[in-house]
C-alpha cells in the first residue's frame, strides 16, 4: 500500500512539474468527490436541572464521502457547493461526567456554498485558493444511550437525543493539483463557527458551540 502510494504521488507530481494542465478559467466546471473527515472542537454548558453539577458533553470525529460541484465565474473567482453522504457523531461525556462513555449518537448532514479566489495562473498546474461559505448544519436521528438514561431518568423510559439545526459561517483553505488535462486532486481545510442546542425528552437542554475543523480530499474533474 505504501509503494503504491509513493508511486501515485511521485507521479502527481512529476506532472505538475511538466506543468501538464487545464486551465481553470472562467466558465469552466469542477466537479469532485472524495473523502472528509469533521472534527468538533466543542465548547459545552451545562445539563439544565435536574442533572449533576457541571454535566457536559464532548462530540466524536466522524469520516464521510463528499461531492462537490464548482463553477468558474472568473480565472479567479469561483463558487462551489459541497454536500456529502450524512456523518454519525458519537456524543460522549463531559465535564463531571468525563469518562461515563457513550452517551449517545447523531447524525448530521451540513451542505455548504463557497465563494473562493484561487492564485496563480489559471493554467498553472498548482493553484491554492481562499473560500468563505455558509454552512447549514441539519442534525437529526439522535439516539440515547443505557447510560444517558441512567443519568437522566433512572428506572424510567429510555432517554431519547435531538439537536437544533443551525446556519455558520466556514472559512476555507485548499489547493488544486493537476494530474492532466482534465484530472485534479483537491484538499481543503474548513473551519466551521456553529452553535447548537441539544435537547433530551426528559426536557433537560444543553447548548453546545461545536465548532468543528473538517480536512478533506477529493479526486476532481473540470470542463
Amino acid at each position: 500500500m505504501k509503494q503504491t502510494f509513493s508511486k501515485f504521488a511521485l507521479a502527481a507530481l512529476t506532472l505538475a512539474a511538466s506543468g501538464v494542465a487545464s486551465a481553470q478559467s472562467a466558465g469552466t466546471w469542477l466537479v469532485k468527490a472524495g473523502v472528509n473527515q469533521i472534527t468538533p472542537h466543542v465548547s459545552s454548558g451545562d445539563l439544565s436541572a435536574p442533572s449533576i453539577p457541571g454535566t457536559k458533553i464532548d462530540v466524536k470525529s466522524a469520516t464521510s464521502a463528499i461531492f462537490t460541484l464548482g463553477y468558474m465565474v472568473t480565472d479567479e473567482v469561483s463558487v462551489e457547493f459541497y454536500a456529502g453522504l450524512p456523518y454519525k457523531h458519537e456524543v460522549v461525556g463531559d465535564g463531571s461526567i468525563k469518562g461515563v462513555g457513550k452517551l449517545g449518537t447523531i447524525k448530521q448532514v451540513s451542505p455548504t456554498l463557497f465563494a473562493q479566489y484561487r492564485f496563480m495562473e489559471a493554467s498553472a498546474a498548482f493553484r491554492p485558493y481562499l473560500g468563505l461559505g455558509l454552512t447549514y448544519a441539519h442534525f437529526y436521528g439522535g439516539e440515547g444511550s443505557g447510560t444517558l438514561t441512567s443519568l437522566t431518568n433512572p428506572g424510567g423510559s429510555p432517554t431519547r437525543l435531538s439537536a437544533s439545526s443551525a446556519f455558520g459561517l466556514s472559512p476555507q483553505i485548499g489547493a488544486t493539483l493537476a494530474l492532466g488535462e482534465s484530472w485534479f486532486l483537491d484538499a481543503s481545510v474548513i473551519k466551521t463557527f456553529i452553535k447548537n442546542k441539544n435537547t433530551l425528552s426528559t426536557g433537560q437542554t444543553i447548548n453546545t458551540k461545536l465548532d468543528p475543523l473538517s480536512t478533506s480530499l477529493s479526486v476532481g474533474y473540470r470542463f
